[in-house]
């Protein structure tokens, strides 16, 4: 296998005009021969399908959900960054594209990243055009607020709902080509397999939700826009179906993957609160605005609070410790999301945790309220409060919020070159589905400003190059990769439903997780790493010795298509593990106990690890093959992060 990330040539400000120019066109009366599959409907997915759909081409859509507007992008809260600059504060996009960099500890592409800066502004621009009601002004001016890692405010929003106002833009863009007949659109239609044919990708397998049929689809090209892996660890933020299923099958067809150990931790979220909890959730980065974060100095202190002796207003001020305004001044509450998740693991190992498992911190609106008013803090954040009483039943404006750091995001994902193609031609990867934007820790807001960038400005202009330059060979469904695939995903629910044993799939996913979160989660080390290793195959071999998956694969069966995605899980896993245990530096969100500073912040080794880590497979019962992409930093140079 040979990376080729194909950057363009030139100075970083002009590489991504030059490259648009310089690859190949399709004419517009051309475009309607070809036919893209496009594989997942969040922003990124429904993005893409749409655009492509415009220029001309014929598209075909799948989403495992009852409709598109459903994709996982509409639970995004916070907001989505871009370097319009209307507060005058500072911002450009050399400043988003050097805080990019920075804040993923200079473990991303420099051209990639420019080019993802420079599509922000064009992004606002558009979703105005659509209608998104971003949040305004009393002038009418769209409102900016700040977000972690950053020092100017460039996140622009919809109160705590920008992802769904985001996608229901990009949704309506969607369905109207939908009504046009330029977009065939698949729901309850789950990717089973991608089909590879003389290297090329030229096709899908996929099984209907409802009735379980199992069907086949052609193409000149494939377009992934599934999402991330985060519910490897079963408790995250991410919606219950969110899966690694499509990315690790076509890993297994020859697209290396990319960085799997990358997972981000996201320090807002509300704490584990029981044993049967399925998933956690997200409070926006938002409220780090205006809410302090602290914990008592005292561990006796912490001690009653867990208990139910003491409250946080029993706690004078002079008794608060407000650690990351102690610890990073010049950002303080606003800190990156990954040194803010490590900061409140360490206040809680340190014995200073209030919640009742010892794991949680306290997020206080006491000062905002007493200096803005209620009102405005209800006008700023209202829905999130709402959402955290209904969860909680406690009235965040009088009470502090509990937070805790949890499984959110991964920057880890399918290797993809500039053009966003994967090491399979014609497969191609979008959004969270790939690695190229975010390093070792995404900045909070640029999750959406990714998607979207990807969908609407990146892909629509390289797809063509691809297009215009391949000859396609005519197939259709009964070629022997289609049948022989098709094959391969029946014989594979076959046997999930055949094993008969006497355990459920969550048990397993649980069992799964709790490895992953101990070993691989915010700290690290070798000894922690190894020893997963020699669990995780346990558990794999437990898994289809004693599952038990009720019902018949003819019909809706939610047991196994949970069963078919964990099966996957428990293959992925073992290669987030081995991933993290050859990266032997701390960088990002991934803090490797043997790799600190004197300060106990995260120690990159440039010059051992300063590359991205591809993994090709061999075979499940054979090592993968570490392939390095070397990473190179002209423009903003390697320094050690600080935020002090």
């Amino acid at each position: 296998m040979k990376l080729d990330a194909k950057i363009p040539e030139g100075p970083m400000a002009e590489k991504w005009t030059n490259h648009k120019f310089n690859v190949k066109l399709v004419n517009p009366a051309n475009r309607r021969k070809y036919n893209i599959i496009v594989v997942g409907t969040g922003l990124a997915g429904a993005s893409a399908a749409a655009t492509l759909s415009e220029q001309g081409y014929n598209v075909d859509c799948f989403t495992y959900s009852d409709s598109p507007r459903r994709a996982h992008s509409i639970a995004a809260q916070g907001g989505i960054n871009a370097a319009k600059n209307y507060p005058n504060d500072g911002d450009s996009i050399h400043r988003l594209f050097y805080d990019t960099v920075k804040g993923g500890d200079f473990r991303s592409r420099e051209a990639n990243v420019h080019r993802l800066a420079e599509c922000s502004n064009l992004i606002i621009d558009h979703c105005v055009a659509q209608g998104v009601p971003f949040a305004r002004e009393y002038g009418g001016y769209l409102a900016n607020r700040s977000f972690g890692g950053a020092q100017v405010s460039r996140t622009f929003y919809a109160r705590g709902q920008t992802g769904q106002q985001l996608l229901i833009g990009a949704y309506g863009a969607l369905q109207k080509e939908v009504k046009s007949g330029g977009v065939k659109m698949f729901t309850r239609c789950e990717v089973i397999d991608v089909v590879v044919i003389d290297g090329q990708a030229r096709g899908i397998i996929s099984r209907n939700l409802v009735t379980g049929e199992l069907t086949r689809h052609v193409a000149d090209a494939v377009v992934l826009a599934t999402g991330g892996y985060g519910n490897v660890f079963f408790l995250s933020t991410n919606a219950m179906n969110c899966n690694a299923s499509a990315a690790w099958r076509v890993y297994k067809k020859g697209a290396a993957f990319a960085n799997p150990c990358y997972t981000q931790i996201h320090p807002t979220c509300i704490p584990v609160h029981g044993e049967y909890q399925s998933k956690l959730t997200l409070m926006s980065e938002s409220l780090r605005n205006d809410g302090r974060i602290w914990v008592p100095k005292d561990k006796e202190v912490a001690a009653k609070i867990r208990k139910g002796e003491l409250k946080a207003a029993d706690i004078a001020e002079e008794d608060r410790d407000y650690y990351l305004e102690r610890k990073y001044p010049s950002f303080g509450n606003l800190a990156p999301r990954d040194i803010s998740s490590r900061s409140a693991k360490e206040a809680c190992d340190d014995g200073r945790g209030i919640a009742s498992t010892g794991l949680g911190v306290f997020l206080d609106f006491r000062d905002a309220i007493e200096r803005l008013g209620k009102d405005v803090i209800e006008a700023r954040y209202g829905n999130l409060f709402e959402m955290y009483n209904r969860i909680t039943d406690e009235d965040p404006y009088t009470t502090p919020m509990m937070i805790y750091p949890a499984v959110h995001y991964t920057m880890g994902g399918l290797w993809v070159d500039y053009n966003l193609m994967t090491t399979v031609p014609g497969l191609y990867a979008l959004g969270e589905c790939n690695f190229s934007d975010h390093g070792a820790n995404r900045l909070g807001a640029s999750a959406l400003m990714q998607g979207l960038a990807d969908g609407y400005f990146v892909l629509p202009n390289t797809i063509n190059d691809y297009l215009a330059s391949e000859t396609f060979k005519k197939v259709d469904t009964d070629h022997e990769e289609f049948v022989k695939s098709e094959a391969e995903a029946k014989e594979k629910l076959d046997k999930l439903l055949a094993i008969n044993g006497k355990r459920t799939v969550d048990d397993f996913h649980k069992e799964l997780g709790h490895v992953l979160w101990e070993n691989c989660g915010m700290a690290r080390n070798e000894e922690g790493l190894k020893e997963a290793l020699k669990k995780i195959p346990k558990i794999r071999e437990e898994f289809w010795k004693d599952l038990n998956v009720p019902g018949s694969a003819d019909d809706l069966n939610q047991a196994l298509e949970k069963a078919n995605r964990v099966a996957d899980f428990m293959e992925f896993a073992e290669l987030m593990v081995k991933d993290a245990l050859e990266r032997k530096e701390s960088c990002g969100g991934h803090f490797r106990t043997e790799s600190q500073t004197d300060e106990g912040e995260a120690q990159r080794i440039d010059d051992e690890f300063c590359y991205v880590a591809a993994w090709e497979f061999q075979g499940l019962d054979k090592e993968p093959v570490l392939h390095k992409e070397a990473l190179e930093f002209d423009v903003v140079k390697l320094t050690q992060r600080s935020y002090k």
